[in-house]
């Protein structure tokens, strides 16, 4: 075999195909859109579109709905914890919150803070300083010697209503 005789396999590689090129190409003039219309133009973005018919989506009734004032947790089973501390990891002295689990790699997201879940064995003792506690994980954490706090994370929406409030009440008493 010799590097000037490689060759690909024919029909690996085929060209693109160029189109308004020719009324010998097949595909020139119109270019294979058609004639006149929406989609013959450039600039066109019609999915969903069916031709003035009610949409398939907007026929289908609807299920379900979304809480706007949902909590979004970050969520951290023990048994993921406990393999983190056994390797070192993440560190058993002092507190565990957000930010060291952030660190660890465990919590991901978690706008509104993180949320210890009871899934695995758990054996290390540790405090945790965490938004969310479920019961069997509080029970495991405190079984192994542990400890859990609480911490209220208060929103933007919730700190500028508060903030606004305060105005009023100063105002108020200012005037009186």
């Amino acid at each position: 075999m010799k590097l000037n005789d490689i060759r690909d396999n024919s029909g690996a590689r085929k060209g693109r195909v160029r189109v308004g090129r020719g009324i010998g190409s097949g595909l020139g003039k119109t270019a294979g859109r058609g004639q006149k219309g929406a989609k013959a133009r450039s600039g066109v973005a019609i999915n969903g579109f069916e031709g003035g018919q009610m949409p398939l989506h907007m026929r289908l009734p609807k299920r379900g709905f979304n809480n706007i004032f949902a909590k979004d947790y970050a969520e951290a089973n023990l048994g993921v914890i406990q393999k983190l501390v056994d390797a070192g990891k993440l560190s058993a002295d002092g507190v565990i919150d957000h930010a060291a689990l952030k660190a660890a790699g465990i919590a991901r997201g978690g706008a509104d803070g993180v949320r210890i879940l009871a899934k695995g064995n758990f054996s290390a003792k540790l405090s945790f300083r965490v938004a969310g506690v479920s019961k069997g994980a509080r029970a495991a954490i405190e079984k192994a010697g542990g400890s859990v706090e609480l911490i209220e994370r208060v929103s933007p929406e919730e700190k500028a209503a508060a903030k606004k409030g305060t105005a009023r009440a100063a105002k108020k008493a200012a005037q009186a």
